[in-house]
């Protein structure tokens, strides 16, 4: 039982004094009492509700009452001649309303002496008042209007008072039936209480509706007919009974709500009349008055009883109830609905005491709900309380969420434990360690659980819903009698449609209605001894993943990839950082751990709790899923993976695991052990090199130590594959060291470093001079030796392959520049005709044409390709030179020009040194294809006087040729530059009369005294004026 309030009696009247109390009110310090006789007794109140002067502080129930509670400061006898029915003040008019003997009057509220009795109010049966801040619908300036409501018969009065100024004019409005009740829903609707329901009056505009509500409220019938229909057993009466009908009550509630109560039903609506859909509060019997103390709900049964119920105003389950001898009056000092009355308490008062209700402070209810097991409560009650009412309001919530989802948790509710934890963020180890070991990985769990079963049938188990509310009344034998300490006694059954529906009448659906109350703390000492096994196991971490992979959501926040905590400011509005203010704090089970120096530690303490455990949750109810977790980045505990993986022969993803936290050297090693493996061993998909050709190739190049220690393996499996380690259209491929990988490669074969030379040279262009020497230094050694181990490339025998290799040299030689000619010209014999050809190349590259064309004229005697070499020289030089040497070149007339390499060669052919005979036929026919391209009279002086002129015939013709096309295109281009010539002169001259042209010397441009420039907008007058083309 919640002790949220303690009763205390301030006024006691003596035995001696026959008066009774007919109304009380408070305000301030002060306590008016109006009792039957027309008396008036002023009090003041000593105990204060405040501390200093700030925010309202609740007593403890341990603290000792002041030994007087009220001072009696004045009784004034001649206040009324009739008992004092109901009492209420305006305080910004400084005025105190009264009613006796059917009439309302008006009292200063200093001296309480009468100022008018208000005449109209003859037969008046009820009163209300209100003051709301109103602002000038035309000037916007707020004012306080107050206004008094008074009940007449059928007849509604109302009086204002504009600030302190009165309306003395009275406003009517009628009615359809006599007012037994009053109340202000806002301030301008007035709730009209009747026998047969409630009215909704605006004063302002005099439209009434009527209140719709269920059963006796009025009305037709609302939406729940079937438990509170109809009028209820204590409005059953008749003429001969005396035709008693129940008082219709109201009390606002917060945010412009109003709880209507009438016999046993009651009906939540707005102020404005409308209904909310929400269910009827449980009584078994019609209040005696109903009222609102923030936050609870109130209800003062009839005297007979003297009880005094608390609930709550959300879930409306009953927290409290206190006997009190003969209490028939509730009054809670406005502001009732508010922050400003959390704590002040209320007043109960009888016919001979006046009781005041202590509240307890917040925190202490909390804790009291909270060890009682009722979280739904207590939960609820957090929610309704401002936070300026309690410290760390958001946390503690989050914390009892928290406690209510364990206890679901071990009432076998996975999927709504799990969801509340994900809800409200749960450090994750508090969540792992309600599992086993085997899936807690040890992580929080230092032994296994239990037992996690049902609860136990009681007061300990999962309750019912709290609107089948279990307490009624102080003699409950649930909850017993706070009030005289009685302890609960032992349950018994009931036949009311109220009675709390116990979990050992039935099983567990899988009801996920957070408005359960779940009991915390004890019910770890009420579980049954069956383990959390079996498809029970399965159920609740199949749910563990979902509440993992939030965790890992909410981890990433604040982690980086490279592991390094992320700079984030979390601080809120204020600049105050709270705990759910810094989300990074509900990762932490320990909130010291938050304010480590190091927090990162502790935080990748938690990645790697979290990863890990949800890699054995999938590996035990979803091992497919475990794939897709190595394939981002994680935090597993690698040996942990690494054994479940092997115990389950799941090495493709563990290959994907290590790889994934950068563990290369075991992942390569079971690739390794696997690959080379026969073909009746597991895992036949690792089987061969592909899968370690793959992983090799996805290393970053400063991995090449690695890279070269596993890369042999593959190599001698399959050395087409394994050379794409080194040679495929990737980017670590191209990056890698290429010093590194050509060593590597030449030790182990020579033809590897020759493919990959070959490979950075040709297609990534490498343009290494040491590639380059190395590369022909390969070929050399190829070719020399002839009697090699392999028979080459794709088989050949090794004539055919020398041939290969030969011609390999001689395009490398020929296409690459960045060799040491001189070192390649050392290592080419001089005496050795397979190299004669290469020499030739090399010392073209050096710029030794004529001992590379004596090469190919005396040594290969090969006349056609040294006729290829000198055109090819020729080009080059053509193509380097500028035309007007080129024309001197090809000119026919200038004999002083360059001999060209044609002249070398032929001179090689006509006066070749001895022993070498000069050779005519060739000679020839190089005149004849390159005459042109000769000078004449060096070319002449070669030619013996003894050859015929009919063999030079081909020679001159060239020569004449040439010469006409040099005369031809002379002309040409004469033609062509006068026709140019004509065209600008027309351009210049006509200018405007030519298509196509902005005008020439006829242009003409008129400017007048008043003409501006476009650009400066100045008059042009005497200025300079230039005119452009445009």
């Amino acid at each position: 039982m919640l002790s949220a309030f303690t009763a205390r009696p301030i006024v006691e009247l003596k035995q001696r004094d026959k008066s009774k109390i007919e109304s009380i009110l408070a305000f301030g310090d002060r306590l008016l009492v109006g009792l039957n006789t027309g008396s008036l007794r002023i009090y003041r109140v000593n105990q204060s509700t405040e501390e200093n002067g700030t925010r309202p502080v609740a007593r403890r129930p341990s603290d000792e009452a002041p030994v007087r509670p009220v001072d009696l400061l004045t009784e004034n006898e001649k206040f009324s001649r009739r008992p004092i029915e109901q009492l209420a003040i305006i305080k910004e008019a400084n005025l105190l309303i009264s009613m006796s003997d059917g009439y309302v009057s008006i009292h200063d509220l200093q001296t309480y002496t009468l100022q008018e009795q208000l005449s109209k109010t003859k037969g008046a049966t009820a009163f209300a008042v209100t003051s709301n801040i109103v602002k000038d619908s035309d000037t916007g300036v707020p004012s306080i209007v107050s206004r008094l409501a008074v009940s007449v018969k059928r007849k509604l009065l109302l009086w204002s008072w504009h600030d302190t100024e009165v309306s003395f004019d009275a406003t009517e409005i009628t009615l359809t039936a006599p007012a037994r009740t009053l109340s202000w829903a806002s301030g301008t609707n007035l709730l009209w209480g009747m026998n047969s329901g409630y009215v909704m009056v605006d004063v302002t505009s005099k439209e009434i509706h009527d209140v719709v509500g269920p059963g006796s409220i009025g009305g037709a019938p609302g939406p729940e007919t079937g438990r509170f229909g109809g009028v209820g057993t204590a409005g059953m009466g008749y003429m001969g009974i005396g035709s008693w009908m129940p008082k219709p009550l109201a009390t606002p509630l917060t945010e412009g709500e109003l709880l209507l109560a009438k016999d046993i039903n009651t009906l939540f609506i707005r102020s404005t009349g409308d209904p909310i859909e929400r269910r009827q509060i449980p009584w078994r019997t019609a209040p005696e008055a109903v009222a609102f103390s923030y936050p609870f709900i109130l209800a003062l049964h009839p005297p007979s009883k003297g009880t005094l119920e608390i609930r709550n105003p959300e879930t409306l389950s009953l927290l409290q109830t206190i006997s009190l001898q003969s209490a028939g009056q509730l009054h809670v000092p406005p502001p009732n609905t508010s922050l400003a009355h959390a704590g002040k308490g209320f007043l109960v008062a009888s016919d001979r005491c006046v009781w005041r209700m202590e509240a307890t402070e917040y925190e202490l209810q909390i804790d009291q709900l909270v060890e009682k097991g009722r979280l739904d409560e207590a939960i609820s009650l957090l929610g309704m309380l401002e936070d300026a009412l309690f410290d760390g309001k958001e946390s503690r919530i989050r914390e009892i969420k928290m406690q209510k989802a364990e206890s679901l948790f071990r009432a076998r509710k996975y999927r709504d434990a799990l969801d509340l934890f994900t809800a409200v963020s749960a450090p994750p180890q508090r969540v792992i360690r309600l599992f086993p070991n085997s899936i807690a990985c040890g992580y929080g769990a230092t032994e296994e659980p239990k037992s996690l079963g049902n609860f136990n049938n009681g007061t300990n188990g999962v309750e019912h819903d709290a609107s089948t509310d279990n307490i009624s009344s102080s003699k409950d034998p649930d909850l017993g009698d706070p009030s005289t300490g009685n302890k609960p006694k032992p349950q018994q059954s009931r036949t009311s449609d109220t009675a709390s529906i116990r979990s050992s009448r039935r099983a567990d659906t899988g009801d996920s209605s957070d408005n359960a109350s779940v009991q915390g703390k004890h019910s770890e000492t009420v579980l049954d001894d069956k383990a959390l096994t079996g498809n029970d196991l399965k159920t609740a971490v199949l749910e563990l993943c979902s509440f993992l992979v939030d965790a890992r959501r909410r981890i990433q926040k604040f982690i980086s990839p490279d592991g390094r905590l992320k700079q984030t400011d979390h601080a809120d509005q204020n600049g105050s950082k709270s705990s759910l203010s810094l989300p990074l704090e509900t990762l932490f089970l320990d909130s010291s751990d938050a304010a480590n120096a190091e927090p990162e530690s502790v935080l990748l303490e938690i990645a790697k709790m979290v990863d890990t455990t949800l890699f054995r949750a999938y590996m035990f109810a979803r091992p497919t899923l475990a794939g897709s977790l190595f394939r981002i980045e994680n935090s597993c505990d690698p040996d942990v993976v690494k054994e479940k993986l092997l115990e389950n022969a799941r090495y493709n993803d563990l290959v994907d695991f290590l790889h994934g936290k950068k563990l290369h050297r075991p992942a390569l090693e079971v690739l390794r052990r696997y690959g080379q493996a026969d073909e009746d061993e597991s895992a036949p998909t690792l089987r061969g090199p592909q899968r370690t050709v793959g992983y090799l190739q996805s290393l970053p190049p400063e991995l090449i130590d690695l890279i070269l220690e596993f890369a042999e393996w593959p190599l001698e499996k399959d050395p087409e594959l394994g050379m794409e380690i080194f040679l495929a259209d990737t980017e670590n491929a191209e990056t890698l060291p290429r010093d590194k990988v050509a060593n590597y490669l030449q030790r182990l074969d020579s033809e590897f470093a020759v493919r990959y030379l070959e490979h950075i040279i040709n297609e990534l262009n490498d343009l290494t001079p040491d590639f380059h020497q190395r590369l022909i230094t390969l070929y050399l050694e190829k070719i020399k030796s002839r009697d090699a181990e392999n028979h080459g490339p794709g088989g050949l025998e090794p004539e055919t392959e020398q041939r290969h290799w030969k011609n390999d040299l001689l395009e490398f030689l020929a296409s690459s520049n960045q060799y040491s000619f001189d070192k390649v010209l050392r290592h080419l014999p001089r005496d050795n005709p397979e190299f004669y050809e290469a020499r030739a190349i090399v010392l073209s590259k050096k710029g030794q044409h004529k001992q590379a064309l004596e090469i190919y004229v005396f040594n290969l005697q090969d006349h056609q390709k040294a006729e290829e070499y000198c055109n090819r020289i020729y080009i080059a030089q053509d193509s380097a030179e500028s035309s007007e040497k080129q024309s001197q070149r090809t000119s026919t007339i200038d004999d002083d020009a360059t001999p060209s390499i044609y002249h070398l060669l032929l001179s090689l052919y006509l006066a070749p040194d001895p022993p070498h005979k000069p050779a005519w036929e060739p000679a020839l026919d190089l005149l004849g294809k390159h005459g042109s391209r000769l000078p004449a009279y060096s070319t002449l002086n070669l030619i013996p006087e003894t050859l015929p002129v009919q063999d030079l015939e081909s020679y001159f013709r060239g020569r004449i040729r040439t010469a006409n096309s040099l005369i031809n295109q002379g002309r040409i281009t004469g033609g062509l530059l006068e026709t140019d010539l004509i065209d600008t002169k027309a351009t210049l001259l006509i200018g405007e009369g030519v298509p196509g042209r902005n005008g020439g010397r006829n242009r003409r441009v008129v400017v007048w005294d008043e003409r501006v420039c476009g650009v400066c907008h100045k008059r042009l007058g005497r200025s300079v004026i230039s005119v452009f083309p445009e």
